[in-house]
């Protein structure tokens, strides 16, 4: 279950370690944003219906600016005087919203299954999953620094992760 709502986030979480900054910077960000995504989760379990459907949706508003605010750093920097965009390392906050953004089918599919796990299956459900976070986070890390993949990253994923983040808003917009 983890594995089927997460696999996007490799991708993402390969960006992101891309992007400069500390590895300890994305992986406290990437949980910050899992860990909401779980108390949501769990809260929505426990009172089935304080979780108006409704709201998922909107959750898409947070990668999409992001990603206009990533794409319009690319924009004003392409030009800069000294011909190179400066890179600028993905902080806590950013990287916690874009998780807990993207996790709106993750709440979809946690919150039914909490809901008829008991207290006992949430406590183990949720220990596993933050397990597999760190799993994700290190096979994101592996992703980024792969020769080829790091390559690619460097050259154009200043390019793809605005693309990538304003596509997921769009999708949780739309599909939501």
């Amino acid at each position: 279950m983890f594995a089927v709502t997460n696999v996007d986030d490799i991708v993402i979480l390969a960006l992101f370690f891309s992007q400069g900054g500390s590895a300890a910077t994305v992986v406290a960000g990437q949980y910050l944003g899992f860990a909401a995504i779980l108390a949501v989760s769990i809260v929505g379990a426990l009172g089935v219906g304080l979780l108006p459907e409704a709201v998922l949706p909107y959750l898409g508003f947070l990668p999409l600016l992001l990603g206009i605010r990533a794409a319009w750093r690319v924009w004003r920097e392409r030009n800069a005087e000294d011909g190179e965009a400066e890179e600028r390392p993905a902080g806590v906050l950013p990287v916690a919203a874009v998780t807990f953004a993207n996790g709106g089918d993750n709440i979809g599919v946690y919150v039914p299954v909490f809901a008829t796990a008991g207290p006992g299956g949430l406590v183990v459900f949720a220990v596993v999953f933050l397990i597999l976070v760190g799993v994700w986070c290190a096979a994101g890390r592996f992703l980024a620094t792969r020769p080829l993949v790091a390559r690619a990253l460097s050259r154009w994923g200043h390019i793809v992760l605005p693309v990538v983040l304003i596509g997921i808003g769009l999708l949780i917009l739309l599909n939501g």
